[in-house]
């Protein structure tokens, strides 16, 4: 039994080992943080966005480096008197930005039955729009807002993001485990942050979840 649990191991460690070597062959395979600066983050750069009328520790749990935040649809907004859908996220406080070369990194983990929910943006743009990019999860995919999927079958699983945000050159790369997976337009503005965690969309799921750990915000050397 164990001669065949460790051969089988080093089977899937092999296949594993060709995949990136493949990939690295192709050029599609790259550290996305090449070239960026890591700018110093601490429990004050993280503020917890939750239902106005409930305690953090009802939405998140910070545990063995990582941080859980959950909501139901049925949940308040973060303040009295916004109009928005539920939400728990972490909104990174300290590096708002209107100019230069932006990253965010994190893994990321989406539980099964999570649905109908934005798991990371990019906040800020120009009118009629709040937001740069979306990240989404709809039926096991992750999707540029609504579409197109970005990469399908994202369930219990840990994944490295990067998103790369060029204000200049108005655009925004989305790279999954140090591939290129999407390339999108920008949308102006002239103010812009970075959150992550759940955030209610039409058709969400009664509960939703995420898991993220390593969260990094990162600027390019100038």
């Amino acid at each position: 039994m164990t001669s065949s649990f460790l051969l089988t191991s080093l089977y899937l460690s092999l296949i594993l080992l060709l995949t990136v070597f493949r990939a690295v062959a192709r050029g599609h395979l790259i550290d996305p943080t090449k070239g960026f600066i890591p700018l110093p983050l601490n429990e004050s750069n993280l503020v917890i966005q939750r239902p106005y009328d409930l305690l953090q520790d009802q939405r998140y749990s910070f545990r063995h480096g990582v941080h859980k935040l959950w909501v139901f649809r049925t949940d308040k907004p973060h303040t009295p008197v916004s109009k928005t859908n539920p939400r728990t996220e972490i909104r990174i406080k300290g590096y708002d930005y209107s100019s230069g070369v932006w990253q965010f990194e994190a893994f990321g983990y989406i539980p099964c039955g999570t649905t109908g929910v934005c798991v990371m943006q990019v906040f800020g743009s120009s009118p009629p729009h709040a937001t740069t990019l979306m990240l989404r999860v709809y039926n096991g995919s992750l999707t540029y807002y609504r579409e197109p999927v970005i990469i399908p079958n994202v369930y219990d699983k840990w994944f490295r993001l990067n998103v790369i945000h060029d204000v200049e050159a108005n655009k925004v790369d989305v790279y999954i485990n140090g591939i290129l997976r999407y390339e999108a337009p920008g949308r102006g503005g002239t103010s812009h942050y970075f959150k992550c965690g759940v955030y209610a969309q039409d058709d969400g799921s009664y509960y939703m979840e995420s898991r993220w750990k390593g969260i990094r915000v990162l600027k390019k050397c100038d």
